[in-house]
């Protein structure tokens, strides 16, 4: 049975292309013994033929991705063990799918960041590291990862040499400072293929003294932001009448609760019209009930009817949240063509979509040197930069580091309604937020 200490930990791979995300999952999974008996028994079979098992084969579940032999879709597994439930997230290391990878990361409760050993270069005074390394430890950085395992892999072909993996974690720390990585970070080396401290110490490794992969994984603390202890903040994406007739004027209001605690009788406001009354009756999918937390799908009726539609905001009546329309933000970009100033764009927070202008690009932050370009004027494709925008309609927005479920956006293409980039609501004009 799952210890109660230890609930439902999500997690994701990242790093740059074949760095061995895909083939630790498979291993991971192989070696806990949590696969299907078909999966377990063709694995087996290559082993006893004296073939390495294909561990990669496991996740990379599209056809593309096995032909092109690079992960291109975010594959989500689930696996248990006596001591916790996981959730896996195997996604893309290739530039081209950072999307994805933020994709998966915006959940995650912890990130295993591999790095190959044998493609870091080693020729000047300190090991240099890929730039994909960099960049998805950025996002991780500005998603807020709670938690984040480096596990320098391939060290088999490096001779499981301590000096060089000791020169890694070095430059790694080096760049969680550079970047203001917040998170707490784990080192750890492994050999994915062979099954080095994956989820048995690892006899090669006689000077590492940490925990293995899993038993630090089921070792790890969710410390994400407590929603329930926030104040509340219900988005409404559908009003529902019962059938319109005056006999039965039925009103209720649907969403889900993104952050505190609601009860019947409490008093709460609407926005952006700020206009008060009182939770007259809860229901949840199942029933009606006197009190929800942040997370529940619900359906809210007031004591008084007000003018309330999808987009705005039943909050607590002391909710600090205040309809705004110009905010700071860094965004990840995610299209081909270019973001473009002098255009307008939509922009998606909870259950609202409205126009949006991106009034000033403040910097770019340079993935190979670690600085801020401040002279940019357009973000590319994978480009990670802090903007100023400015909405159509005011947002009930927090900042993303009071509440990433209010302080998350998606852009949209208008012509072509791509999702064209990932924000972050920052507080004030953090210039500095990367610290970098």
């Amino acid at each position: 049975m799952t210890a109660p200490s230890a609930p439902l930990l999500r997690f994701i791979t990242a790093g740059s292309v074949d760095d061995g995300k895909s083939t630790l999952i498979g291993r991971l999974l192989y070696d806990s013994k949590t696969l299907l008996t078909d999966q377990l028994d063709k694995l087996d079979q290559a082993a006893a033929n004296g073939e390495l098992p294909d561990f990669a084969s496991l996740t990379d579940g599209l056809a593309a991705e096995r032909e092109q032999g690079i992960t291109i879709d975010v594959a989500y597994r689930y696996f248990a063990t006596p001591k916790r439930k996981f959730i896996i997230a195997d996604t893309p290391g290739h530039e081209q799918y950072t999307r994805n990878m933020v994709t998966g990361a915006s959940t995650a409760d912890a990130a295993i960041v591999l790095v190959d050993a044998t493609r870091v270069d080693f020729s000047g005074d300190e090991p240099v590291l890929l730039p994909q390394t960099k960049r998805h430890s950025a996002i991780l950085k500005l998603l807020g990862c709670p938690n984040i395992i480096v596990a320098v892999n391939k060290l088999d072909l490096l001779g499981f040499d301590q000096a060089k993996y000791e020169a890694i974690t070095a430059a790694y720390q080096k760049l969680a400072q550079q970047i203001g990585l917040k998170a707490a970070v784990h080192f750890l080396p492994i050999s994915a293929l062979q099954g080095d401290n994956i989820v048995n110490a690892s006899a090669n490794t006689p000077w590492y003294q940490g925990l293995p992969l899993l038993p630090l994984l089921e070792s790890l603390p969710v410390s994400r932001t407590d929603a329930v202890a926030l104040s509340a903040h219900f988005p409404v994406q559908r009003v529902a009448r019962q059938d319109g007739s005056s006999s039965d004027d039925f009103r209720g209001y649907q969403g889900r609760l993104e952050a505190g605690r609601l009860n019947v009788g409490d008093e709460v406001k609407v926005l952006p019209n700020g206009q008060s009354a009182k939770i007259a009756e809860i229901y949840n999918p199942n029933s009606k009930t006197d009190s929800a937390e942040a997370g529940e799908v619900l359906t809210l009726t007031l004591d008084r009817d007000i003018d309330i539609s999808r987009g705005n905001a039943i909050v607590a009546a002391d909710s600090p949240v205040a309809p705004e329309q110009q905010f700071q933000a860094a965004l990840c970009w995610f299209d081909d063509i270019p973001l473009n100033t002098r255009r307008k764009y939509l922009l998606k927070h909870t259950t609202q979509t409205t126009a949006v202008k991106i009034s000033e690009i403040a910097y770019v932050w340079d993935v190979n040197t670690l600085s801020q370009v401040e002279s940019a004027t357009e973000l590319k494709l994978n480009d990670i930069g802090h903007v100023s925008l400015k909405t159509q309609q005011p947002l009930n927005a927090t900042t993303y580091e009071q509440n990433p479920a209010t302080g998350a956006f998606i852009l949209i293409d208008e012509a072509t309604n791509h999702t064209v980039a990932a924000g972050m609501i920052r507080g004030g004009n953090q210039a500095g937020d990367f610290e970098i």
